[in-house]
């Protein structure tokens, strides 16, 4: 259980994908200026990471150890996150329009996020069991739905700013918050380790 805890906490915010890692930026930049966007992207985001670890580790184990194809790795992955994307859009637009229609252009990009595919190869990488797997994979997206809502309130504070230069408006401001942020979560390094040992 404190094994389980350590990698929850630690995808959360050591290893955080966005934060630390830098992966899924263009979501995290998109989709981060109103909040129920954000957290409809995150939890998109996190299902679509949890179902993906389901199905491509018994693929990876079952099939491409098995048979000495660990090669097509990569290939087998991003099909499987295709369709389970593919999947996600037909819900939300059958069953929640608004939050399809908030989500836009990036909720096809779940497809193309390499914060999706970076879980799932981790997962084999480190060499994790299915259940360490599906924990890593939801504090993964746990995560990422705590850096897309601090970002999110950030970002709320920056539209209302009246002292930004007009040089470092929209886009460089972005990036230079973003940067802050992520510079505050290298702050959690070590903390896991002192909390559960």
């Amino acid at each position: 259980m404190k094994e389980m805890m350590i990698i929850l906490v630690g995808s959360i915010l050591v290893n955080n994908f966005v934060l630390s890692k830098f992966m899924g930026i263009c979501p995290f930049l998109g989709v981060s200026k109103k909040l129920d966007s954000a957290v409809g992207m995150s939890v998109a985001v996190t299902f679509v990471m949890a179902m993906a670890t389901a199905v491509t580790y018994p693929i990876q184990r079952g099939i491409l150890d098995r048979f000495n194809m660990g090669y097509l790795q990569t290939i087998v992955f991003i099909l499987v996150i295709a369709a389970l994307v593919q999947l996600v859009e037909i819900v939300l637009k059958k069953y929640i329009p608004p939050l399809y229609r908030s989500l836009g252009i990036y909720l096809p990009l779940i497809t193309t996020n390499c914060a999706v595919l970076g879980v799932t190869i981790l997962n084999i990488d480190e060499e994790y069991t299915f259940l360490q797997s599906m924990v890593n994979a939801l504090g993964a997206g746990l995560g990422f739905m705590l850096a897309m809502v601090l970002f999110c309130g950030v970002r709320s504070r920056m539209d209302e700013s009246k002292n930004i230069p007009e040089h470092f408006r929209g886009l460089p401001i972005t990036l230079i918050a973003a940067s802050i942020v992520s510079v505050a979560f290298m702050g959690f390094s070590g903390v896991v380790e002192g909390l559960f040992h």
